[in-house]
């Protein structure tokens, strides 16, 4: 076999266990740390609706809900501040839309 093909590591290592040459398959992080969901750091239990100025740091300007990427949610808690923005909502305490004025 050529050296192109052939490490000088190939042998069996010491110990007896398999050694994996797919380091190189691993993808390498983008230098971010996720950060965490701001409900559970803060330890509040439940999404409140009638709190619009929280529920509007998860909307965009247009009106539409933030996914949890954008927004940093866990699933749990996205899931009840989708919930808390639609009651809102429905209860005209916050618009579903914005006027678009061109």
């Amino acid at each position: 076999m050529s050296d192109f093909h052939r490490n000088s590591d190939d042998s069996a290592p010491a110990d007896g266990k398999a050694r994996s040459n797919f380091g190189y398959m691993i993808r390498p992080t983008l230098g971010y740390k996720r950060r965490g969901c701001k409900f559970c750091k803060e330890r509040e239990k439940t999404v409140d609706y009638k709190d619009v100025a929280t529920l509007k740091r998860y909307t965009t300007d247009m009106g539409k809900i933030v996914g949890r990427r954008k927004s940093g949610l866990c699933a749990k808690h996205q899931r009840q501040v989708a919930q808390a923005i639609k009651r809102a909502r429905y209860m005209a305490l916050m618009p579903f839309t914005v006027k678009v004025e061109y």
